[in-house]
């Protein structure tokens, strides 16, 4: 992604910062352009830094799993003396390397002393050596709790990816409303600021006119009302542009700082493409869509907990085995005899299961509930992809329609003009006139910014939204 502002940075927050007057000292205006306002959101949002949080999340999840791998070493020393006798001093020590599989290494040493001590753990001088194994030979071999945090970390770690993917897009399409609106209210502006220059204008010259004795002071009255208006018009689309320009400043920051647009701040001219190339919607494929793989992620995090939740039904036989290795005075390294061991077994098994099958049925429900879900987005994003793609085509025949409208309505405006000068009209349909060429500006306006909201829409649900920013 276009992270690096280079020279673009230093020339953005000049046009940003409300006291700058940097480079543009000289300029009425300036311009946000789009892309340098995304860059910036990317750069210096929190939320886009939260998204990266994700990742440093799903690293310590896969260290948690990594973590019940580790070798355990652990030390015991119990020792009773009373009258002057030692009942008994017992020490080990001993450590146990865990694998995936239901295996694990063991070994320790112990060294025991004492008049009363267990005879069961009495040893020479020199202590008692130990190294074996012990398994699981039904419930545990190979399904376990240790593989499945593995197994699951990896998961985890591909759904920490595709929902920082789903903030970031969710992140860039709000940004990109809010642009797509600030457009739209800037530009109203000119559109009805030129409405209250030419409402102004009729109503000068119909004073004149009536100061002539060639218009009546009701006609003045009209368009003193009109001009009247034209600027309470211009005054709601103002309160709307000033709620625009707040809503672009909640994602503007730099450095942990909230950002306030300078007054003559402007966005680029809404008739510029802001999107770049995009896939059309017959090539659209919802396979690498984020909020489609963070389901599949959940579905096979549920898989790999089912998977456990079955190894639950085997019964659990643990064997263990330990050769014994003794020291002697004359040989300090340990020696090992065939007939010099311990081993033995542990078995349970719960005799109806009810629990694990609950766990189990339960399990299955959750799966066969993700499933559905998981089709039921796939199905929305479809129709969504598929009716943004529809009406762009059908606002872009608005457009063609309203644009042609527009110039005929100045046609009319014009000559309706030239006839009032010569008192061949009136204020009225004069108002007419101008008000039908002002609505169809307006309206070329609109719809050109919602064909961009719904062009903005078909980025976002076919996953294309990102793509505009990737260097």
């Amino acid at each position: 992604m276009a992270r690096d502002f280079g020279l673009k940075i230093i020339f953005g927050i000049a046009i940003l910062w409300i006291d700058s007057s940097f480079v543009y000292s000289q300029a009425d205006s300036v311009t946000l352009s789009y892309k340098a306002y995304i860059e910036n959101i990317f750069q210096y949002h929190p939320i886009a830094k939260t998204a990266d949080l994700r990742i440093k999340e799903a690293e310590a999840e896969m260290l948690d799993a990594r973590g019940n791998l580790d070798p355990v070493i652990s030390s015991d020393w119990n020792q009773k003396n009373f009258d002057d006798k030692l009942y008994y001093r017992q020490y080990q020590t001993k450590f146990k390397i865990p694998t995936l599989l239901g295996i694990d290494a063991v070994g320790g040493y112990e060294n025991t002393d004492g008049i009363f001590l267990n005879p069961e753990n009495s040893t020479d001088e020199f202590g008692l050596w130990h190294l074996g194994i012990e398994v699981n030979l039904l419930q545990g071999l190979y399904i376990n709790e240790r593989r499945t945090a593995m197994d699951q970390a990896r998961v985890f770690q591909e759904l920490a990816k595709n929902e920082q993917q789903i903030i970031l897009n969710d992140l860039v399409y709000n940004a990109s409303v809010a642009y797509i609106l600030w457009q739209q209210y800037a530009f109203a502006e000119e559109v009805l600021t030129e409405n209250v220059t030419i409402a102004n204008t009729y109503f000068e010259n119909t004073k004149q006119a009536f100061a002539n004795g060639e218009k009546t002071a009701m006609d003045t009255l009209e368009a003193f009302i009109l001009y009247q208006d034209a600027r309470a018009v211009k005054q709601k689309n103002e309160l709307g542009l000033i709620k625009a320009r707040r809503n672009i400043e909640n994602f503007l920051w730099f450095d942990e700082i909230p950002i306030t647009l300078r007054e003559n701040t402007l966005p680029e001219n809404y008739l510029s493409p802001i999107f770049q190339d995009f896939e059309m919607f017959e090539d659209s494929d919802l396979s690498e869509h984020p909020i489609i793989l963070s389901s599949l992620n959940k579905l096979s995090y549920l898989d790999i907990e089912q998977k456990l939740k079955r190894e639950k039904l085997k019964p659990k036989l643990k064997i263990k085995y330990n050769p014994l290795l003794a020291t002697s005075s004359n040989n300090i390294s340990p020696s090992y005899s065939v007939s010099d061991f311990k081993w033995g077994f542990d078995f349970s098994m719960p005799l109806l299961f009810r629990s694990e099958r609950a766990s189990l049925q339960k399990g299955a429900i959750k799966i066969q509930e993700t499933k559905f879900n998981l089709e039921t987005k796939r199905n929305e994003l479809q129709n969504k992809i598929e009716n943004s793609w529809q009406q762009q085509g059908l606002l872009e025949d608005q457009l063609t329609i309203l644009s042609d409208n527009v110039e005929s309505y100045k046609q009319l405006l014009d000559g309706e003009n030239e006839k009032f000068n010569y008192g061949e009209s009136s204020v009225f349909l004069l108002n007419k006139r101008q008000e039908k060429y002002i609505n169809g500006q307006l309206k070329v306006l609109e719809t050109y910014i919602k064909r961009q909201i719904e062009l903005l829409n078909f980025l976002y649900f076919s996953n294309q939204l990102i793509d505009q920013f990737a260097e």
